[in-house]
């Protein structure tokens, strides 16, 4: 039973030990984050992150390691549709899926699950993706147990999205308890005239607009739509994972609450829930 789904960005600023306490710029998106996942907490112990994997590191096995030589030779498809429910749910078992931020200046340790920790835990996997570590602090902010992470490659067509956002509709939808979906990413990077992507462009504000519209209006067939190279040409990194939640929601009638949307440091950022 689909409980909320609630898109944050993918923002390692998000985390105060990364920002740095004179960061006071990062202090809206991180208050809007942190509002919108801990009001959708209570009452739901059952969670899904759906997130991108980062260029270049291969394809994520649904456990949170990455599989350097692509899909599984058996044709199972890493992020794929054909994958099901205990499949997604192995990150239940052994040992948690967890990572580290050191790769972006401070070594701080995340997990996805806290479920059969060692009393000396080995080694954190470096190559944890960032949509991955994000989903990881924030289960810690939000005192749940476990989220199932689930990452999809950046390139995968909007076709591809809409079968594993439809077969993780059959989970969600077969569970009797209430699950919550945390869905990790991304807007343009061009939005500013000191914006990574380039500095300020025109095509990425129009489509930038677009994107928050659609998150905003729960609008699954405008997310549908992006095309990977429009969005790759400006930066958006979401698409992926937007378009996996927008088939996941299908057409069941939702509320839409926007928590914040700005771009403070040229890269679009957006909070928003959606509730059945």
């Amino acid at each position: 039973m689909l409980a909320s789904v609630v898109f944050v960005p993918s923002a390692p600023l998000l985390v105060p030990e990364l920002a740095g306490p004179e960061a006071t710029d990062t202090a809206p998106v991180r208050d809007a984050v942190l509002a919108a996942v801990t009001a959708a907490t209570p009452g739901v112990s059952s969670w899904i992150a759906i997130g991108v994997a980062d260029e270049g590191t291969g394809a994520i096995d649904g456990v949170g390691h990455a599989d350097p030589d692509g899909p599984d030779p058996d044709g199972a498809d890493p992020d794929g549709a054909d994958l099901d429910c205990a499949d997604r749910a192995r990150i239940d078992a052994g040992q948690p899926a967890s990572g580290t931020f050191a790769r972006f200046g401070v070594d701080l340790p995340v997990r996805l699950s806290t479920r059969g920790v060692p009393t000396a835990p080995g080694p954190l996997d470096p190559r944890l993706p960032l949509s991955m570590l994000i989903a990881g602090w924030l289960r810690g902010q939000m005192g749940v147990e476990s989220i199932r992470p689930v990452t999809v490659a950046p390139a995968a067509d909007p076709a591809h999205c809409a079968d594993i956002g439809a077969a993780l509709a059959s989970c969600v939808d077969s569970d009797p308890a209430p699950v919550g979906v945390l869905v990790v990413g991304d807007g343009a990077t061009a939005l500013s005239a000191k914006a990574p992507g380039g500095g300020l462009r025109a095509e990425a504000v129009a489509l930038q607009q677009d994107i928050d519209g659609a998150l905003g209006s729960a609008d699954r067939g405008a997310l549908a739509r992006l095309t990977d190279a429009d969005c790759r040409d400006v930066g958006v990194g979401g698409r992926p994972a937007w378009q996996v939640a927008a088939a996941l929601v299908g057409d069941r009638p939702v509320r839409s609450d926007v928590h914040y949307a700005g771009a403070p440091f040229g890269v679009g950022y957006v909070v928003a829930t959606w509730t059945p």
